[in-house]
C-alpha cells in the first residue's frame, strides 16, 4: 500500500467528479443532526483505472474530507495498479478430441510487455514445445497461433494422436514463473451402425451410421461386400452433421435378394462398423445374423488405404 497526499489530491481530484451533499439522520437521543459525505456524479464517465480509482476515493470518505461544501479532497490509501502478466479466463482447460482432429489448447495472457514470453510445455517430459511463436518441436503437427497484438497464445496440435494426450503447461517467465495446466485426452472415434439383420423382398432396407464426433472432419462411405455405394438407382444416402456428431443414413428401396450382403458404414476420420443383411422372400428362413465392428468386414482397397494412412501418422515424429 502506498500513501499519497497532497499529490494524489490534485492528480485525483482534478479528474474525479466528487462532490459533497449535506446529510440529515436521526441521533441516539432521537434529535435530528446534519453531516456532509462525499458523493460521485451520476454522469461522471471513467473508465478502466480510473473507474477503480473512482469509486475507492468516493466512497466511505470521512465528512471533514469536504471543503467549503463543495470538492472532496481525499487523502486515503489504495493500492498500486500492477503491470505485470496475467492470465486470463479461457474456459474449459479439459480438452477432449478424436484421433485424427486438431486439438486447440487456449491461452491468453494480458500485459506480456516486451520482456516476458509464453511458453508452452509438454509436461511428461518437460519438453519445451515453443517460446514466444517460436516452435522447436520437430513436428510440423504443432504450431503457435499468435495474431500480432493478440492476448491470445494457442497450442495448435493438428492430427492428434492418442499418444499426444497429456499435461500442457502455458508458461509466463515472470519471477517467480506462472503457468496453467492443460489436460489433453485423445481418443480413437468409432462408428455405431444400427438397423435390421433380416429384410423381406420388396421393402426397404434402413440402416443408420452414428459417429459421436463432434465437429467430424471427413466423409462417410457405405460399402456393399466390396462395392461402393453410390446414389444411384434405388440408393439414397442422408449424411448430416450436428454439435453432437455426424449420422448418415442409408436407404435402399424395393431391396431383392442381390442386395443381401455386409453393409459397412466407414467414416474416413473414425473406425468403421458393419452389419450383416439378409433379403429373404416372405415365409423364408432367415440366415444367421452378425452385427459388429471389425476390419475383417471392410473392403480390402479401403482397408489397404487406412493401413497406409496410419502408418504414415504412426511414423511422423513427435516433439523433440
Amino acid at each position: 500500500m502506498t500513501r499519497r497526499k497532497s499529490e494524489a489530491r490534485a492528480n485525483i481530484a482534478s479528474r474525479l467528479s466528487c462532490h459533497c451533499e449535506l446529510v440529515t439522520d436521526k441521533n441516539i437521543k432521537g434529535h435530528l443532526t446534519t453531516s456532509s459525505r462525499c458523493i460521485t456524479e451520476s454522469n461522471h464517465k471513467h473508465e478502466g483505472e480510473e473507474a477503480a480509482i473512482s469509486r475507492l476515493m468516493c466512497a466511505g470518505v470521512d465528512a471533514g474530507a469536504c471543503v467549503d461544501g463543495r470538492m472532496c479532497l481525499i487523502d486515503m490509501e489504495y493500492p498500486e495498479l500492477s503491470t505485470a502478466p496475467y492470465f486470463m479466463a479461457v474456459g474449459n482447460r479439459n480438452v477432449n478430441t478424436t484421433v485424427g482432429q486438431t486439438a486447440y489448447l487456449h491461452c491468453r495472457v494480458a500485459q506480456i510487455g516486451d520482456i516476458a514470453q509464453v511458453s508452452w510445455i509438454r509436461k511428461r517430459d518437460l519438453h519445451v514445445i515453443s517460446s514466444g511463436s517460436v516452435v522447436f518441436a520437430s513436428d510440423q503437427r504443432f504450431q503457435v497461433l499468435h495474431p500480432e497484438k493478440s492476448e491470445n497464445w494457442t497450442l495448435q496440435i493438428k492430427y492428434a494422436q492418442e499418444r499426444d494426450s497429456g499435461v500442457y503447461e502455458c508458461q509466463i517467465n515472470t519471477e517467480p514463473k506462472i503457468f496453467l495446466s492443460y489436460f489433453l485426452t485423445v481418443a480413437e472415434s468409432r462408428a455405431l451402425i444400427l438397423g435390421p439383420g433380416v429384410v423381406k423382398a420388396g421393402s426397404a432396407i434402413n440402416l443408420t451410421c452414428s459417429v459421436s464426433q463432434a465437429g467430424m472432419e471427413g466423409l462417410v462411405y457405405w460399402y456393399r461386400d466390396q462395392e461402393i455405394l453410390d446414389y444411384e438407382g434405388p440408393v439414397s444416402i442422408l449424411t448430416q452433421e450436428t454439435p453432437e456428431g455426424t449420422t448418415s443414413r442409408l436407404t435402399i428401396r424395393d431391396a431383392a435378394i442381390s442386395d443381401s450382403g455386409n453393409y459397412t458404414c466407414w467414416p474416413t476420420s473414425a473406425q468403421p462398423s458393419s452389419v450383416l443383411i439378409n433379403v429373404v422372400l416372405e415365409g423364408e428362413q432367415p440366415a444367421a445374423m452378425q452385427t459388429g465392428v471389425g476390419a475383417h468386414t471392410c473392403p480390402a482397397s479401403h482397408l489397404l488405404w487406412v493401413l497406409l494412412l496410419s502408418l504414415a501418422l504412426t511414423l511422423l515424429p513427435g516433439p523433440r
